[in-house]
């Protein structure tokens, strides 16, 4: 059940970066696990291409040092979507901050629960 809420940050992450600049999905992948979201291929794509049949995103085929690569653009909808999201993400980050208690643990053993995000 935590990797649905994951999935749902992982998705807001790529409107954000498409309506920076166009996204492809090896960049993706390592801009999310910059964001501790270990994503293989069979998990990001698909997810990029549910957001594309939404309408979110547009693809466009680009030839990259003799491959074909897709690159992802945020559309008008996507646009939309991520600002009707960004007050509500705002909100719900302020309370669940502020309500949270304070943070005890270790930081030795920040990491340990990193597979806990699979699956």
């Amino acid at each position: 059940m935590l990797w649905q809420f994951f999935l749902g940050f992982v998705k807001i992450h790529i409107l954000h970066h498409a309506a920076q600049e166009p996204v492809y999905g090896t960049a993706l992948m390592a801009e999310l696990s910059r964001h501790g979201y270990t994503l293989s291929p069979g998990t990001l794509y698909p997810i990029l291409h549910s957001l594309e049949r939404a309408g979110y995103l547009r693809a466009e085929e680009r030839v990259v040092a003799g491959r074909v690569r897709k690159y992802y653009t945020i559309t008008a909808a996507g646009q939309q979507a991520l600002a009707d999201l960004r007050p509500k993400i705002a909100e719900l980050v302020a309370e669940v901050l502020a309500d949270s208690p304070p943070d005890h643990t270790d930081p030795h053993d920040a990491g340990q629960d990193a597979g806990a995000l699979e699956g």
